[in-house]
């Protein structure tokens, strides 16, 4: 069993490591998340519809959008297959938000 190690000035607890949550990981990807968004809005859908198309939870699609999680390759498929696009295009319009980060 893992303790939890008391918190310290010297030494505070990292978050993500501590965090079991599934859907939310050390490596999240935001640009990911912005192509997802504009996709979704140029479509005038709502978190709620996109997710429930896709096959998961408002919750989680906001984490993903916030880029703040960092979804499964299966999540990522039901994301483009609910937004109509490919795997393919949704990677390239992330890329492009990635670019323009840097």
């Amino acid at each position: 069993m893992l303790r939890r190690a008391s918190a310290s000035p010297a030494h505070p607890p990292i978050p993500h490591i501590l965090n079991h949550d599934p859907r939310q990981t050390p490596q999240p990807q935001p640009a990911l998340g912005k192509a997802v968004r504009e996709l979704r809005t140029k479509r005038g859908a709502t978190q709620e519809g996109l997710a429930s198309d896709a096959g998961i939870t408002p919750k989680t699609l906001s984490l993903i959008e916030r880029g703040e999680a960092n979804p499964t390759w299966g999540t990522v498929r039901g994301i483009a297959d609910a937004l109509n696009v490919s795997m393919a295009d949704l990677a390239k319009l992330a890329d492009k938000f990635l670019a323009a980060e840097k």
